[in-house]
């Protein structure tokens, strides 16, 4: 069985990630979504998403398909309903499609005609920027358990201060001694050729997924997600980081999502509550206003290739676009838009041309090319975002 997911209605209120992947891409837990359901099915998958995303993640379909919407988190009674698909079957949870069959010759899908299966257990969902990492702490649990069942962790080593140590699974060529895991709140997973370094304390759920970094002396509450080949380092708390991006100093983040190739400067801060303890509210591109998040802990959405200098001051509910450069004294505003230059003084729009250079630096010292998939994908993100700028 070939296996598609597609975006869905969800998302335009997953922008900015969304802007530069499929839902499918987005890391929630240890693994991205794709990779979940890959795990699950046992199968690879392609993708349906946005026609200008689609030459770096094409579709490909066959005799027969199964369509599966990407918002959903799949668990092993969910896969194994998906995997069992026949013809003219579709899956529903209360409104919602989860997956449905359809084949080659199908010029239409009408599930007035299919039979529908309900599925009425307890599946999570990311519908917005804001569940990534307020359900990271569930979807870090249920990873764990997907990926460590009936297998045995590296041994801990003996300079390692631990609490519950059967919570904790350490992956081959970690390295780590004289750091302190905490588990007893939730799994530590320590991923492949990754680093803790000394004097670090890490209070689970938390993952640190390939090849990432913990520096020296960190503060780390979970629910907390490092993606491959990430840095972090000062106090972090239920962030979820993305892979390639840099937050190697001091400074505060927590309830926040960072993209890829993002790079957070020493000591900036992120508020995660506002001082009047009000309901966070978040930038929506749906209704381009401002909308209740439902949370009182909410910090910053940073998209792809943004960054920050050195004592940024990030207010809570702050909207970064992709490929911002932020810098300057004082609170920039709590929605910055793509290719945006500038700080709480104001902004002027960053260019292409200079954002590509930067990127094409970046991406380098980490022996990945900016090809022209990469440079189309923003160059689209440029003028969709020209709207939201001040040019």
């Amino acid at each position: 069985m070939n296996y598609i997911l597609f975006d869905g209605p969800v998302r335009t209120s997953l922008l900015p990630f969304t802007f530069t992947r499929p839902v499918a891409d987005i890391l929630i837990g240890i693994l991205t979504i794709r990779q979940k359901w890959e795990m699950r099915l046992g199968s690879t998958t392609t993708t349906l998403t946005e026609e200008y995303l689609s030459e770096k993640f094409p579709m490909v379909e066959m005799e027969e398909n199964v369509m599966i919407n990407a918002s959903f988190l799949p668990n092993a009674v969910l896969a194994e309903m998906v995997r069992n698909l026949k013809a003219n079957q579709v899956i529903f949870k209360g409104d919602d499609v989860i997956a449905f069959y359809t084949n080659e010759n199908q010029e239409e899908v009408d599930f007035d005609t299919y039979e529908i299966i309900e599925f009425e257990e307890k599946v999570f969902r990311v519908e917005h920027t804001w569940d990534i990492f307020s359900k990271n702490n569930a979807a870090i649990s249920e990873d764990f358990e997907l990926l460590t069942e009936g297998r045995t962790s590296q041994p801990i080593p003996k300079s390692v201060n631990v609490i519950d140590k059967n919570n904790i699974f350490i992956e081959e060529g970690a390295k780590l001694e004289f750091v302190t895991l905490n588990a007893s709140s939730g799994p530590i997973y320590i991923g492949k050729n990754t680093e803790i370094m000394e004097a670090t304390v890490i209070r689970g759920p938390f993952a640190l997924c390939e090849n990432a970094s913990v520096k020296m002396g960190s503060k780390i509450y979970g629910a907390t997600t490092v993606g491959s080949y990430s840095r972090i380092g000062g106090e972090v708390k239920n962030a979820v980081i993305f892979s390639y991006s840099n937050k190697g100093h001091e400074g505060f983040l927590g309830d926040s999502v960072l993209g890829e190739w993002c790079n957070i400067g020493a000591d900036t801060n992120t508020s995660n509550l506002k001082n009047n303890y009000d309901e966070v509210k978040l930038w929506s591109y749906e209704t381009e206003g401002f909308a209740k998040t439902g949370l009182q802990f909410c910090g910053l959405m940073m998209g792809d290739h943004s960054k920050c200098g050195i004592n940024t001051m990030f207010n809570t509910g702050t909207v970064v676009g992709v490929s911002a450069n932020i810098f300057g004294s004082g609170f920039p505003r709590n929605f910055v838009p793509s290719f945006s230059w500038g700080g709480a003084a104001g902004f002027t729009t960053y260019i292409t041309k200079k954002a590509f250079e930067t990127a094409r630096l970046v991406m380098s010292r980490r022996n990945i090319d900016f090809d022209e998939k990469e440079a189309a994908i923003l160059e689209h993100v440029f003028e969709e975002s020209k709207k939201w700028r001040k040019e």
